[in-house]
């Protein structure tokens, strides 16, 4: 069946499993399943025992996951965390499809989750192919006059080479960042999290994996929805909420 949506993240169920009365129990699983993974226990065992302690739907279990995370890592990621307002003259490596997409969804109205370490995380899923809704060209708008504004001295985009329609998105980046006179790069590779990893520069993602590992990161799909999307305001799952 060919994808037809027109917008990112929308889900028909998702009004009813992140309404507010199952917020606080949402936000205690994040807690119980954060505190088996401080304790070494693996995140499919500890996700299935904490879905199951409080009745999660499959979506409500991949939200909990998606925000939470070990004492730990936790520590971690605060301590490489730098601020946009810190990225003057900075290059960045940014992780293409997680941050557009998590734009979109703000744009569109999805669900949207600020983690344990602060991160904001949205609920749509490619499932291996991309496709282009109403949100991307604003979404990639705002991301770049957001870029532009905080100084940045070079932005170097990558995406999944696997996913399906990667090279047309690079194509309109391209095409969007000439436009705007933006210091845009866009790279297709096999694997973008290895290039993340790795990278010297500021990261900009919400990929757990990627934000254990990397040198630096900034919170950048936050800081914008909360500057300029107000509208959109996010669930938050964090221990003090």
């Amino acid at each position: 069946m060919p994808d037809t949506r027109k917008h990112r993240g929308s889900h028909p169920h998702d009004k009813e499993l992140f309404a507010a009365v199952f917020q606080p129990s949402l936000r205690e699983a994040v807690r119980h399943l954060s505190w088996l993974l401080t304790r070494g226990y693996a995140m499919p065992s500890s996700l299935k025992l904490v879905g199951d302690r409080f009745t999660l739907t499959e979506r409500q279990r991949l939200a909990v996951a998606r925000s939470s995370c070990s004492d730990q890592s936790l520590a971690s990621r605060r301590k490489r965390q730098v601020l946009s307002s810190q990225l003057a003259g900075e290059t960045v490596d940014i992780d293409g499809f997680n941050l557009l997409t998590t734009i979109e969804a703000a744009l569109s109205g999805g669900v949207l989750l600020v983690g344990r370490d602060g991160s904001l995380r949205d609920m749509a899923s490619m499932h291996g192919s991309y496709r282009r809704v109403e949100e991307t060209i604003p979404a990639l708008t705002l991301l770049g006059e957001t870029l532009q504004a905080a100084g940045i001295n070079l932005c170097q985009w990558w995406l999944d080479q696997p996913v399906s329609n990667s090279g047309r998105l690079k194509k309109i980046m391209l095409e969007l960042s000439v436009e705007h006179a933006w210091p845009w790069t866009v790279n297709l590779v096999p694997d973008p999290d290895a290039v993340l990893r790795n990278s010297t520069n500021v990261v900009i993602t919400a990929d757990g994996p990627v934000l254990d590992d990397c040198r630096r990161w900034t919170n950048l799909a936050a800081e914008i929805v909360q500057t300029r999307l107000g509208e959109n305001v996010p669930i938050d799952l964090r221990d003090d909420a």
